[in-house]
């Protein structure tokens, strides 16, 4: 499915004040020099590329879940479009400071892939692209963005999902190798990403995401179940979850959070390597890790959606913006975003 670009809707009206560092490319327009487009452009960029996290979905029936996956846009931690009810979301945020367009390409289930692998045949029906399929389309764009988040790999934890019987009791290699193919996948991938940066005229800012705290976020969910047991009419797709990622079992859990944690290092790892042997010397391009979503404590039942239990909820959007905006001004410095 295509992302769509989010225009600021009172863009024109903010540009049109003297005191915007945009009010020379609004004259232009008034003027006749430019187009309504060509002024669109201008304005700062935001990307972002993720899965189900950066998404307002939930699981329930197979076609309910399939019309959310095609229409669920515009009303997550990253990107709410809508007055009421308000997320803290970070074009939000955002948006105090500055008209901006948002490009929002994150898809249900999407996983950080091989390059030459093709996503399975539920993912083709709700429209998801995986990690290279949402690169594809960035790099394609004849707008590239001042500024791309990334927070994609929470479906490649899901380390029970088809193991062999013997590495379910001893799945330390299964988990570094795991760990290990996730890295060589995204650094592909995000090599693509900063070759693309590279040739652009304007800087470019890129923030890596870690993986979510696991290690609360089932704190959280066991609270959820613990209410289930009392009462049988909440969270009516609880269980559902675990046809959809087996590692959610109370039984594989604890070597879930293990992954995400080894995950997360060497997402931090291939930053620095990229740092060190890429971007060196290129002082336009800005890449940083966060750890602001792997360290926002989601330990509560409520930051849950409360049909499913797995996704995030209204206030779980809200933990989730609020700590990745937080974690946002060395970014929007470098891009003189003030």
């Amino acid at each position: 499915m295509k992302a769509a670009p989010f225009v600021s809707a009172n863009f024109l009206e903010r540009v049109a004040d003297p005191g915007s560092p945009l009010h020379l490319d609004y004259l232009a327009y008034r003027d006749g020099r430019i187009t309504r487009a060509e002024l669109v452009r201008r304005l700062p960029h935001v990307a972002m590329i993720g899965d189900s996290v950066c998404l307002d979905i939930y699981i329930s029936s197979p076609w309910n879940t399939f019309w959310r996956a095609r229409t669920c846009r515009g009303k997550n931690w990253f990107l709410h479009l809508d007055d009421a009810p308000c997320v803290c979301s970070v074009s939000k945020s955002l948006e105090a400071i500055t008209p901006f367009v948002a490009i929002e390409f994150a898809g249900i289930g999407a996983l950080v892939d091989h390059e030459h692998g093709r996503p399975n045949l539920s993912r083709r029906i709700l429209g998801t692209r995986n990690f290279s399929g949402q690169i594809n389309e960035l790099v394609r764009a004849r707008r590239f963005p001042d500024l791309t988040l990334i927070s994609i790999g929470h479906n490649n934890v899901d380390w029970a999902w088809r193991c062999p019987t013997h590495e379910l009791h001893t799945p330390d290699q299964r988990l570094q190798r795991l760990s290990r193919e996730l890295r060589e996948n995204y650094a592909r991938e995000l090599r693509r990403l900063l070759e693309r940066a590279h040739v652009q005229k304007h800087r470019v800012a890129i923030v890596v995401y870690g993986l979510i705290n696991f290690g609360s976020y089932f704190e959280g969910r066991e609270a959820a179940e613990r209410l289930k047991q009392s009462d049988t009419t909440l969270y009516r797709h609880l269980e559902t979850t675990y046809k959809h990622f087996v590692s959610f079992h109370p039984t594989y859990r604890h070597d879930l959070i293990r992954l995400a944690s080894m995950v997360n290092q060497e997402l931090f790892k291939m930053v620095e390597t990229f740092n060190c042997e890429v971007l060196q010397y290129d002082e336009h391009i800005q890449l940083r890790y966060s750890d602001a979503l792997a360290t926002a404590n989601l330990n509560r039942a409520e930051l849950l959606h409360p049909i499913d239990g797995w996704h995030a909820s209204l206030q779980g959007h809200n933990v989730l913006g609020e700590a990745a905006f937080n974690d946002l001004r060395p970014s929007l410095d470098f891009l003189d975003i003030r």
